[in-house]
């Protein structure tokens, strides 16, 4: 998970590398992280519920087996053509493999207290994938080459690979006949692709937005009315799923967003290179680290995942709000550092405890098709905040730091009200 999450910004750094010995035009070298995002974002659903149907352990191999080689492929990379073809694969392999874990997960680990240790692993290695790509990725292009960001994720790949075929056990869904529903297959992928692809287009066309609306609009349409659904809605009626998952959406939005115009104000303000942005990113996973894996799974214990989200999402929202005040003149010391230590305190709090929330009404059956909802709503919002933010940075850094913590408050606000169906049923486990 933590290739796959990395693989999205440790690009951004080898970018100019990229260009200079392929020869891309600057609109052309927007593709080689698009065509990653565009089937990565799109195929998560699909891949959850084929998991779900066929088998959690058979799809995250074979996803791992396409993403390790296409990755070589990558590597290998000696047109603009190969490459972008290959990063398009990359994401395909991407997706099958990431949307089946936080199923697994939770079918694996079912006692509460291993759950939630699981669980913050998890959301600690898909929450820091980005900063550590920012210092990897300075890291292999200063010492090695471009080629290297590619190729480090083949032996970790291999590795991966045996690990789960010894360690993950075997499992096998009812197959196909019990949800094999085509025209919705087709629907969804469809309608998250062209959103995606809107999204992370510069000046993404206003038709393009209507006809993801209207794919979307027709598939809970096919999917109310299939007899066998690929993604049945009673998902969204479970619990506080589909106010996890929004929630997901808008602080992933606020959250991966920063990381972007961060990059840009340490490069331009602050006069950083490569290694030295990835260093300044470094204390958001060292404090998200140390929370995610030791403190959150005891803290989830004491006092609700829900508490935590809404502690977590505000520490967020105040880091988000400290870095719009950052000046023309900053240094990293005052204006910067502080914030990462906030940030990654609040991302630490959050996003474990939102991935539990999420998944705690997942049912063993639909616990694939639970984690890519969330992968998906995470990605979705990744793509949207990156697209909002990176227009925003045009006219300066304060402005799109405002927005961002805009976004993760309104993903706040979705959580803040207790859904009425969760206090009835406190109020039944207490009597």
């Amino acid at each position: 998970m933590l290739m796959i999450i990395l693989d999205v910004t440790i690009v951004n750094v080898a970018l100019p590398a990229i260009q200079g010995e392929l020869g891309f035009s600057r609109t052309g070298l927007a593709w080689v992280v698009n065509a990653y995002l565009i089937p990565f974002g799109s195929l998560l659903l699909l891949a959850g519920r084929l998991g779900d149907l066929v088998s959690r352990r058979g799809v995250f191999v074979s996803g791992l087996i396409v993403f390790t080689l296409a990755s070589a492929l990558c590597g290998l990379a000696s047109s603009r053509e190969m490459l972008i073809a290959a990063r398009f694969l990359q994401g395909v392999g991407g997706a099958a493999t990431s949307a089946v874990i936080l199923g697994m997960i939770v079918t694996m680990f079912p006692e509460a207290r291993e759950q939630a240790r699981a669980i913050g692993v998890y959301s600690f290695v898909a929450s820091a994938g980005g900063a550590v790509g920012l210092l990897l990725g300075g890291v292999l292009t200063s010492a090695v080459n471009w080629h290297w960001i590619f190729f480090v994720n083949v032996p970790v790949g291999v590795c991966t690979i045996a690990a789960a075929r010894r360690l993950i056990p075997a499992d096998r869904g009812p197959g196909l006949r019990q949800g094999a529903d085509v025209l919705g297959a087709v629907l969804i992928t469809g309608a998250l692709m062209v959103t995606v692809y809107t999204v992370v287009t510069p000046g993404g066309s206003l038709p393009l937005a209507l006809l993801a609306l209207g794919l979307g609009v027709a598939f809970v349409a096919r999917e109310a009315t299939a007899a066998a659904p690929l993604v049945p809605l009673r998902i969204f009626r479970q619990g506080e799923t589909a106010r996890a998952n929004l929630a997901q959406l808008l602080s992933a939005a606020g959250m991966f967003g920063m990381f972007f115009v961060g990059v840009l104000y340490c490069q331009h303000v602050l006069g950083y290179d490569a290694m030295q942005i990835g260093l300044a990113f470094l204390p958001v996973t060292v404090v998200m680290g140390g929370l995610s894996l030791r403190y959150t799974e005891r803290l989830i214990g004491r006092f609700g995942a829900r508490k935590l989200v809404l502690t977590g999402l505000g520490l967020v929202v105040a880091g988000l709000a400290y870095f719009a005040r950052v000046p023309s003149d900053g240094s990293y010391l005052v204006d910067v550092l502080p914030a990462m230590l906030v940030l990654g305190a609040g991302g630490g709090l959050a996003f474990p405890a939102l991935a539990a929330l999420a998944m705690s009404s997942a049912t063993p059956d639909d616990a694939g098709l639970a984690s890519g909802v969330f992968s998906t709503t995470a990605e979705v919002g990744s793509a949207l905040g990156l697209a909002v933010l990176a227009t925003l940075s045009a006219g300066g850094y304060r402005l799109p730091f405002i927005a961002a913590a805009v976004m993760v408050a309104a993903g706040l606000a979705v959580l803040v009200k207790r859904p009425a169906t969760v206090a009835v049923e406190k109020e039944l486990v207490t009597a």
